[in-house]
């Protein structure tokens, strides 16, 4: 008859408990900073011919890059692979022990492995090596042991190895996953370097994100039109400015010519200022008050550009222009920050 294990009395967590607590974490992360300054200088010396070597076979891959590994390493080939597919080398993850049941189809000859494994000898990896090899995949592995089976059968091999894990127990992957996710991306950060891949193009994978918004959303996406666009003619009196700027409540209102082009603007901080140097202005016309030649943007231009115009100018309102000078919008700051591009 099997006895249950005792449970353990609740921990205490104490002053003496809290100065281990801290003097723990600092020795972690001066274990792990000093495993990256180790592999740092590695690179530079014994190993930088396979790191570029690396970069040369994964820029040239004319299929996919495939990142695998299985337990703690298979989290850090995950995270590898979606910072490769995030920086412009398509990528993706496959479980080590799925692609032995069936995932190995999705690894063609035109692609390229890396393989993931502190010891170079996960058996689930070793088992799908040589059936890469043979399909003519290209093989790039990631240990820390130059002597395993993993790194003798790579065609580029990168040694990861740790002096010790963080763990006190020297057990639970730590500073070599640490290592391992650094050396992950700066592989990502070269290869991004050595594509030219730039903001737009970092945008374009991330539409959800702040960036794609900044970069990808122009002015013709926010700007107001048609009825919205708060106009007067140039013979209209101040009084009729004043109705449209109230009715179409963006603080102002464009003056435009007979030919539609925008000629001035005239905003509620224009009237304040006019009431406030006690002027009879019941009989003016808008031509008389308004700002000529305003500043506006074009519909193509960046949304953001738009901000950066306002914020330089210390305005809330922009008109929108086409290369002819015709109002074709109007924007106000809060439509871009409705749109979250501020």
């Amino acid at each position: 008859m099997s006895v249950p294990h005792a449970k353990k009395p609740p921990a205490t967590f104490d002053a003496k408990s809290a100065t281990r607590a801290l003097q723990f974490a600092r020795d972690t992360l001066q274990i792990e900073a000093d495993a990256i300054l180790a592999l740092k200088q590695r690179i530079s010396n014994e190993s930088g011919e396979q790191f570029i070597q690396a970069v040369a076979l994964l820029l040239n891959c004319t299929g996919r890059v495939v990142v695998s590994g299985i337990g703690k390493s298979g989290h850090i080939a995950r995270k590898i692979a979606s910072t490769l597919a995030s920086t412009g080398t398509p990528a993706l993850f496959v479980h080590a022990a799925e692609a032995s049941h069936g995932d190995l189809g999705m690894i063609t000859a035109d692609d390229a492995l890396i393989a993931i494994s502190y010891s170079g000898e996960a058996g689930e990896l070793v088992a799908i090596v040589p059936i890469i090899k043979r399909m003519g995949a290209t093989l790039i592995t990631i240990t820390g042991n130059d002597d395993s089976t993993l790194a003798q059968l790579a065609d580029v091999h990168l040694n990861v190895r740790v002096d010790k894990e963080a763990c006190p127990l020297n057990l639970a992957p730590t500073a070599s996953t640490t290592a391992t996710l650094a050396i992950g991306d700066a592989l990502a950060v070269a290869l991004l370097d050595a594509r030219g891949f730039g903001e737009e193009d970092f945008a374009r994978s991330h539409p959800g994100g702040a960036l794609g918004r900044r970069l990808l959303t122009h002015v013709r996406d926010v700007m107001r039109t048609g009825d919205a666009i708060p106009t007067v003619g140039k013979d209209a009196s101040l009084y009729t400015a004043l109705l449209e700027i109230s009715r179409k409540g963006m603080a102002m209102t464009a003056v435009v010519d007979a030919g539609g082009r925008a000629i001035g603007v005239f905003t509620d901080g224009d009237l304040r200022r006019l009431i406030e140097n006690q002027r009879d202005f019941s009989t003016l016309s808008i031509a008389e008050v308004m700002h000529a030649n305003p500043r506006s943007v074009q519909p193509d231009q960046l949304a953001v550009d738009a901000v950066k115009m306002m914020e330089e100018f210390r305005i809330n309102q922009l008109l929108v222009t086409n290369a002819d000078g015709k109002l074709v919008g109007a924007l106000h700051i809060h439509d871009l920050t409705r749109a979250k591009v501020i």
